[in-house]
């Protein structure tokens, strides 16, 4: 008898990547850290995600990132389903945080190319395989070789899926023309997700992705316009662009480089989450007056995340 496939990884929506946002002091704002969760929540998304580029992970000291991932674990309290990046160096130090976890409860775990080591495509591929056969959850490959300097093809790609069942994600950052041309190689195996902001979220839901992992700017929006493209209406389709319109001009402006995303992107959810004024821990790129003002003018268009 023909084998069942696998239940998805994650649910289908909008599972926003936490920023990692810091204290005068200089170190992780417990409460600011917590209020994240909270505005997740409020805004209606499929889950919640962490320790990615968003979270600003090499920034971070190895026990800063086990406590992003305990505190999101607790305040989540199982409420959404926890997405966990490893961006670990080699073999043996993801194998170790992918322990941890599964321990804290993630429901998933996407994992970015080791920064150490041979980073050939053969060399990923046995890395990736390997962690695939090890995690007792659902596993997911970054393939994000604009920010990562590194990536696979898409035969590469399409052969992991076929050797390894639980490699059940892949996370996209690049052109929704991308993620459909992911969607076809992989045969619909697994789920793709994009992330880039959310820039081009509707034509991604209509290229196969089952959803994006943006930042919390406007998810609310984002996860609303997602809703409306999973019902397969076309006046549906037509709002949820709407949506999209609305803050693409926002999306933008915060997409350019990655540097601009962390600065710009965490006043602006900062904003909207009403939590003081953002730290920046180097390095990182300082705002400017204009990046100040538009960022304040984006924000001030959206409502709270959380009641005031």
């Amino acid at each position: 008898m023909p084998q069942s496939a696998p239940p998805p990884a994650l649910p289908p929506g909008i599972h926003p990547m936490l920023y990692a946002l810091f204290g005068a002091d200089g170190a992780l704002d417990r409460a600011a850290m917590r209020a994240q969760v909270e505005g997740a929540l409020a805004a209606g998304v499929q889950g919640v995600a962490v320790l990615g580029l968003g979270t600003e992970v090499g920034k971070l000291s190895a026990r800063e990132r086990r406590m992003v991932l305990e505190w999101a674990a607790e305040d989540l309290a199982g409420r959404l389903p926890l997405t966990v990046t490893l961006a670990e160096p080699d073999l043996a130090a993801a194998r170790a945080a992918l322990k941890a976890a599964e321990a804290a409860g993630a429901a998933c775990v996407i994992v970015q190319p080791p920064s150490e080591g041979a980073r050939s495509e053969s060399a990923l591929a046995a890395f990736f395989g390997a962690l695939a056969d090890a995690a007792a959850v659902p596993l997911g490959i970054q393939n994000a070789p604009d920010y990562l300097g590194v990536g696979l093809g898409l035969e590469t790609i399409a052969r992991l899926v076929e050797d390894h069942p639980n490699l059940r994600l892949l996370k996209a950052e690049g052109p929704a023309l991308y993620a459909a041309e992911l969607v076809a190689a992989t045969g619909g195996r697994v789920q793709v997700f994009n992330g880039r902001c959310g820039l081009e979220l509707t034509d991604n839901l209509r290229a196969g992705c089952a959803g994006l992992i943006p930042a919390l700017d406007c998810a609310d929006v984002q996860a609303r316009a997602a809703a409306l493209m999973r019902t397969g209406l076309a006046e549906d389709a037509d709002e949820a662009d709407r949506l999209y319109a609305a803050v693409l001009p926002m999306t933008v402006f915060v997409i350019q480089s990655l540097p601009g995303f962390l600065t710009y992107g965490k006043r602006i959810t900062a904003r909207r989450l009403g939590l003081p004024p953002v730290v920046d821990r180097p390095p990182f790129l300082a705002p400017t007056a204009h990046g100040l003002a538009w960022a304040e003018r984006y924000a001030a268009a959206l409502p709270p995340l959380l009641p005031r």
